[in-house]
């Protein structure tokens, strides 16, 4: 009887169109081929990921990817976006990761799952949140019971939002990644079996495969499971490959193909050619093989997200905001001479009388000549309550996630010598008596200044940047952020500080005055700008040296002069005909008042 009526209350849903019902599909493996209903089915792919772009554009990004022809888009989740404190979730606003889900079903575009939950992608600890830093004795990556604790407590909230869009349950997932190039960081099949069951448990009951680079595929593979490759598009290698590790069959799946690569400050703005990549990109879809383009946009590493490089052989590389990548679409969305290559190759692949929709326009842009910024708000205006300590506390001491940490002491002046910090992370700027006396930064081992202190006590203040954690390689637990070790004068240990920590999470709270004169440290400045059309748009910060800005709430992410980056992109779903309102904090040039945008990013300009 129960049943009859569940039955019954359905068909009237139904009928009413209160739910609309989707047909559940098979996604299975042939020994060559993928198989949709049995089928022959090939991804042509294409990375998209749903913070970096707002959520007010999600559905025009997915038009472009259809335009260019992709059936499928890729992306991953962010635990650290998702659970940014332990226990409290949030999958609101640009987070709604089931929301851009259902856009792409509607758009008509399958979608590859990648909730690791390690995700590296240039990302902020790689993806981690910051607290599990702070689980003493956790180990990432590994069969530690903590961390297998803190990460089915997070994949069961998953699976409890994501796993009904699966395509055997009606919706578009057609894949779900397992990990994430293990095979870089271990060997632990047994690790890696503990992800299958985590995952089967939280119910992502349909077709999971891992990716590793060529490489390391051998390590990073699970028997049993589709081993799909990155960064290798040679598809005699890719089905040898793929071969060996898969009982000598497919289907064969390169699950990052890079059309170009990130950037990092202080280096170059990479660029490939499409010509050197359509070649390759016609070759492996003439073989049948599935390929994901990494990026095919990359959009904006926004707020406190980008993450960082470190080893043994190369100094600490932090990312830039713009993650445009060189990719087929550029930052704002536009396609780009590699989108109109791609597709060209693309076209060629399609059945016969088969023709890509027509591709959007060029966005609007518009330029903003200047905006004042006359209000301002000082360190001490920004600050919160304070916690003492002997020696300096740590972000993670602090349970301070992002942002800045302002440290703070008293010391005998009258002397010269040198002020070191050990052990920065990452970058400071160094303070006597309310005066910025200089700057200290991580990526060049500068971790010493020399001063001069005047007569009397005298006050040290020291803010440090947090400018992400790393992302990849064997020190993602060495990852705690400000001063983790200790501050000398003279070869003498600071003691007695007071830490302030400084998230600029929610800027709304702070209210920047007019009036403030002869400012000699990191301020925040804010200003207002009227517009009577809206359009994309490109903050100039050339003529600025160091921070973050804000328009109308939103991060837009770092500047720094150092470049390559010397714009911020403004997408137009942000502005407002109107009043719109700026905030600035500014490190270095507190005196600079002006501000302008521009039509067109500068991503490639070095200081």
């Amino acid at each position: 009887m129960r049943s009859f009526i569940l039955f019954l209350i359905g068909a009237i849903l139904l009928a009413g169109g209160l739910v609309k019902a989707q047909p559940k599909h098979q996604f299975t493996l042939g020994d060559k081929d993928f198989l949709l209903d049995g089928k022959p089915f090939q991804m042509i792919s294409g990375e998209l990921h749903y913070p970096r772009i707002p959520r007010e554009a999600w559905r025009d990004r997915m038009k472009m990817a259809k335009a260019m022809g992709l059936n499928t888009i890729g992306t991953y989740v962010f635990w650290n976006l998702h659970e940014p404190q332990k226990g409290q979730f949030d999958f609101a606003g640009n987070n709604d990761i089931v929301e851009f889900i259902k856009i792409a079903q509607q758009e008509g575009l399958w979608v590859i799952l990648r909730p690791s939950p390690y995700v590296c992608a240039e990302w902020e600890f790689g993806g981690y949140p910051y607290w599990l830093e702070n689980e003493e004795g956790l180990v990432v990556r590994s069969k530690n019971p903590q961390y297998l604790n803190e990460y089915e407590n997070y994949i069961k909230e998953l699976g409890k939002r994501l796993s009904p869009y699966q395509v055997n349950h009606g919706g578009n997932i057609l894949m779900v990644q397992i990990e994430n190039e293990y095979g870089s960081y271990g060997s632990d099949k047994d690790y890696l079996a503990v992800n299958q069951k985590m995952f089967k448990d939280a119910g992502f009951d349909g077709l999971l495969y891992t990716c590793d680079p060529a490489a390391d595929l051998v390590k990073g593979h699970l028997p049993g499971l589709l081993p799909a490759v990155n960064g290798l598009d040679n598809p005699a290698k890719v089905k040898e490959l793929i071969n060996q590790n898969h009982d000598s069959k497919g289907p064969y799946y390169i699950a990052e193909w890079y059309p170009a690569w990130f950037d990092w400050w202080g280096t170059k703005h990479h660029t490939v050619p499409a010509n050197q990549y359509t070649g390759r990109l016609d070759s492996v879809l003439a073989a049948g093989i599935s390929i994901n383009m990494y990026m095919f946009h990359g959009g904006t590493t926004r707020g406190f997200m980008n993450g960082a490089n470190y080893n043994d052989q190369s100094p600490f590389e932090p990312q830039i905001s713009s993650y445009d990548y060189d990719a087929p679409l550029d930052e704002a969305g536009n396609a780009t001479p590699k989108f109109w290559a791609f597709r060209n190759v693309i076209q060629k692949h399609l059945p016969a009388g088969i023709n890509l929709p027509v591709v959007p326009p060029v966005k609007p842009t518009i330029i903003i000549p200047q905006i004042e910024l006359n209000n301002v708000a000082n360190l001490d205006d920004l600050k919160r309550e304070s916690k003492s300590s002997q020696n300096p506390l740590t972000f993670e001491d602090m349970k301070l996630d992002y942002g800045f940490m302002l440290y703070r002491t008293t010391i005998p002046g009258g002397k010269s010598g040198i002020v070191k910090v050990k052990e920065l992370r990452d970058f400071a700027v160094v303070m006597i008596n309310g005066k910025t006396v200089g700057t200290l930064d991580r990526r060049t081992g500068l971790d010493s200044i020399n001063v001069s202190l005047p007569a009397g006590n005298v006050t040290l203040d020291i803010l440090v940047e947090n400018l992400g954690r790393i992302n990849f390689g064997k020190y993602l637990l060495q990852n705690k952020k400000g001063i983790v070790g200790k501050v000398f004068f003279q070869n003498n240990e600071i003691t007695a500080w007071q830490n302030f920590p400084l998230p600029l999470k929610t800027v709304g709270s702070y209210n920047p005055k007019p009036g403030l004169v002869n400012l000699n440290t990191p301020v925040m400045k804010k200003g207002t700008f009227s517009l009577s059309s809206l359009g994309d748009t490109y903050l100039d910060m050339t003529d600025w040296g160091k921070g973050m800005v804000w328009i109308n709430g939103h991060n837009l992410g770092r500047y720094w002069r150092t470049g390559p980056q010397q714009t911020l992109y403004v997408p137009r779903e942000w502005l407002h005909t109107g009043k719109n309102e700026v905030l600035v904090f500014e490190l270095l040039k507190p005196e600079n008042q002006k501000l302008s945008a521009v039509n067109k990013p500068v991503l490639d300009r070095l200081q």
